[in-house]
């Protein structure tokens, strides 16, 4: 199945908003300090979201 544009936007908005949520839910106490995590830390705390969204939209065919 071909993604849709629309799909991949709403994907990108929604791990921008639910990855920075997490961010700073799990490492906003260390940033704080002024201590970062990891770059793949962070990294998979935006991808997750983004993946998410992208398979409920394909698993209830993509509307």
């Amino acid at each position: 199945m071909i993604l849709k544009k629309g799909i991949i936007r709403r994907a990108f908005f929604t791990s921008v908003v639910v990855g920075s949520v997490l961010l700073l839910i799990n490492h906003g106490d260390t940033m704080k300090t002024q201590e970062y995590p990891a770059l793949w830390k962070v990294g998979l705390t935006y991808l997750v979201p983004f993946l998410v969204t992208i398979w409920g939209s394909i698993s209830v065919g993509g509307k």
